[in-house]
């Protein structure tokens, strides 16, 4: 949790949690800057930067380069990583899909969202799909961690652990105002203001965000508060508390356009009647004590609770509408008349405690630097789908109306306990970074439905060991080799039936993943990072009928091997010259010419009757015909060969920022059976490479102390698909923004 350098800081907050100081890919900053409130300093061994001892690929987005590229979704950022892919779906980055190294992306599901070191998804144990992600104006920095590392974190570490950090409690009184309007009805405002007074202080923060999105009848409206509260308890105590509350109203649909809808108008949207109702209460206390000169104890205690109701007139792939064996419906030409909507009513609670404790000691002759800690973990979903009888219900509808009424309720809890040991061994120029994790993980699922009211629970264990090496042969150059276990535990619906309560025969989903690179900066002001990456990804949770067996139960047989180059490189001149001006370059590149399915694995083509000819379905089981087809040495859908992104431009220091940003994307397969060919729900099929380019330009007048800033997202307009799991979904369009942005 502490990294590496002449000095550890005892920070306030719970970003203390993160386990290294990250390789930063702007300006440098300070770890901590000096105008912002701090404890106790505890000396630690060792003089080298922090990157020094990082045993595997790391990457931060500091203050400066989001400040500057004025990014407007969490997308948008993260496309400065290597090895990450983001893929839109509405158009406003409130659900990014974000994928590791030819991981698929949708939902985030195999990727650990934290912020300031604590988990933010909704179930991450239950059901870790990202449907809430924080604004990215929240964010002070954020950190990405692929390498052996995330052997102190859980759960969903098959990926990688992106965490995000909030801004520290400034030491003097002060803040910011902001306010972005733009096209597509776009409006961005933000006022954000603390200071120390004493042994105390406070940062709040208020973010109102609202616009269209990439379609037709798509827009949202979101607002975000924020405090955060530090302090000083004596000279080695200090205290930190959170708390925020996050509302979004959204018109935003489940589904996407028929290969027919996108040809006419790409920018359409029938499912008008859609929305998404969600609200989020969190808050966290984090108590750091410095325990002796070397030791260090901090104990986190969080929680938050969210009621989501994402009411939609399409809620599966293959329902448009979703009722439409309704004889009041009977099918898209009904769907704003007499179609009914269906309401996916969600109210989550979680919570949980974590002590961490950081020693550093004498080992071998070496100096140990040890982070150890355990985690008691509980999640409770209460899951319900009510449909009405109308194309713009909120409730139920009668009984006696086709398809109304409630269709499920069921109570889904989970109980996890970790512990975590990982020793730092410091001789020389060389670290060497052994770790290992358990996660233990209790399932309890009840169906309430009056007919049904049958319940079940499970269990499951796992080892995570991990092991980490760093050498550094010269001056700022470190070489870096690590082996880590990742870890996805199954759903809590699939590891218990609904209907029976039996629990099913499940393990949790696990990957080897291994990493050799090197960091240099063999000039001043220019900075490399090289990863080489293979990730076997194994245990795999599939439908029994696709791994060959028969019926449509789960089972773990599915493999998939991952294995390509990361670069990374940032140049600045005036570092090198010494000078005002700066030219800058930024760039990152993936190339993954592995990503394929191992093992046996099958998919199933559609051939007749009421599956549509020549699709493909993940299972063998349908109202229809299918023929089974081996898609083993296939490679895997939304995993592009290469990502490129591209940045140059022109800083004056304290003055001019200028900016251009090019984003390439490589072609895509949007199916197991990698076919080139359409079907017309557009589910199926190629998706094209596309390149995007975007825009960015601020100036500060230094004497009052205000920034003026314009940006232009997709300079060119382009029209591109970013997805087909639920149809096509367009990119989004071209959005010109401008601002001002006032110092207090």
């Amino acid at each position: 949790m502490r990294p590496a350098r002449s000095r550890l800081l005892l920070s306030l907050g719970p970003a203390a949690l993160v386990p290294l100081t990250l390789f930063a890919q702007d300006r440098p900053l300070p770890s901590r800057p000096q105008d912002t409130i701090r404890v106790a300093e505890i000396r630690v061994v060792g003089t080298r930067d922090a990157l020094v001892s990082i045993p595997g690929s790391a990457f931060l987005i500091d203050r400066q380069s989001l400040t500057n590229a004025h990014v407007f979704t969490i997308n948008e950022a993260l496309r400065q990583v290597p090895g990450v892919t983001t893929r839109d779906e509405e158009g406003f980055g409130l659900r990014p899909n974000i994928g590791i190294r030819g991981l698929n992306p949708t939902r985030s599901s195999k990727v650990l969202l934290l912020e300031d070191g604590l988990p933010i998804a909704f179930a991450p144990y239950g059901a870790n799909e990202t449907y809430y992600h924080p604004p990215v104006d929240r964010f002070e920095r954020i950190e990405v961690l692929k390498g052996s590392g995330q052997i102190l974190f859980g759960p969903q570490t098959i990926g990688g652990v992106i965490n995000y950090i909030t801004p520290d409690v400034p030491r003097r009184p002060g803040g910011t105002v902001s306010i972005t309007p733009g096209s597509q009805h776009y409006l961005n405002g933000q006022v954000r203001y603390g200071g120390s007074w004493g042994r105390a202080g406070f940062v709040a923060s208020y973010v109102r965000k609202q616009g269209d999105g990439a379609r037709e009848n798509v827009g949202s409206r979101l607002d975000d508060l924020n405090l955060k509260g530090v302090f000083a308890l004596g000279a080695s105590h200090a205290l930190t508390v959170r708390g925020g509350y996050y509302a979004e109203r959204s018109n935003v649909t489940y589904s996407g356009l028929t290969e027919a809808e996108y040809a006419a108008d790409p920018r359409q949207n029938q499912f008008r009647n859609d929305s998404m109702i969600l609200d989020r209460w969190g808050a966290s206390a984090t108590h750091q004590v410095s325990l002796s000169p070397t030791v260090a104890l901090t104990t986190s205690l969080y929680g938050f609770a969210v009621a989501r109701d994402w009411w939609r007139q399409s809620s599966f792939s293959d329902q448009r509408p979703n009722d439409r064996s309704d004889p009041n419906c009977g099918g898209m030409q009904n769907l704003l008349t007499t179609c009914g909507n269906q309401g996916r009513l969600r109210d989550y609670f979680v919570w949980g405690v974590e002590p961490r404790l950081h020693a550093t000691s004498s080992l071998l002759g070496a100096v140990s630097v040890t982070d150890l800690g355990v985690r008691a973990h509980f999640e409770r979903q209460d899951r319900r789908q009510v449909n009405g009888a109308t194309p713009n219900a909120r409730e139920a509808g009668p009984s006696t109306d086709a398809n109304s009424g409630l269709a499920e309720d069921n109570l889904r809890r989970n109980q996890a306990y970790s512990a975590f040991v990982q020793n730092r061994l410091l001789f020389g120029r060389w670290t060497v970074t052994p770790g290992l994790r358990v996660e233990h993980v209790r399932y309890q699922r009840t169906n309430r439905l009056p007919t049904t009211d049958v319940g079940g629970r499970t269990d499951l264990t796992q080892l995570i060991p991990g092991l980490g090496a760093t050498f550094a042969p010269a001056a700022h150059v470190t070489l870096f080799a690590g082996a880590h276990r990742g870890f996805a535990p199954p759903r809590t619906e699939d590891v218990i039936d609904n209907t029976t309560g039996v629990a099913v025969e499940l393990d949790p989903e696990l990957s080897w993943n291994y990493e050799l690179g090197v960091r240099a900066q063999p000039v001043a002001g220019l900075a490399l990072e090289g990863t080489l990456f293979r990730l076997d990804f194994e245990n795999q949770i599939v439908a029994a009928s696709v791994a060959g067996g028969s019926g449509a139960s789960l089972t773990n047989a599915g493999r998939t091997l991952h294995q390509g180059l990361e670069l990374s490189a940032r140049l600045d001149s005036d570092v090198l010259t010494r000078s005002v001006h700066n030219l800058f370059f930024q760039a990152a590149w993936t190339y993954l010419p592995t990503a394929r399915f191992e093992g046996a694995r099958f998919a199933y083509v559609g051939t007749g009757g009421s599956d549509v000819v020549g699709k493909v379905y993940a299972g063998q089981n349908g109202a229809g015909t299918r023929t089974q087809v081996s898609v083993t040495g296939n490679r895997l859908p939304y995993a592009p060969k290469g990502t490129l992104s591209l940045t140059a431009g022109y800083a004056r220091r304290g003055g001019v920022d200028l900016r251009v940003e090019a984003v390439r994307v490589g072609a895509q397969f949007g199916d197991a059976l990698n076919t080139t060919t359409t079907v017309p729900d557009g589910q199926q099929g190629v998706i094209s490479a596309y390149t995007v380019w975007n825009a960015a330009a601020s100036y500060r007048l230094r004497v009052t102390r205000t920034t003026v800033f314009a940006t232009v997202k997709n300079l060119l307009d382009e029209t591109y698909v970013v997805d087909r799991t639920r149809g096509l979904l367009p990119g989004s369009p071209r959005l010109i923004q401008a601002g001002v942005r006032q110092e207090l």
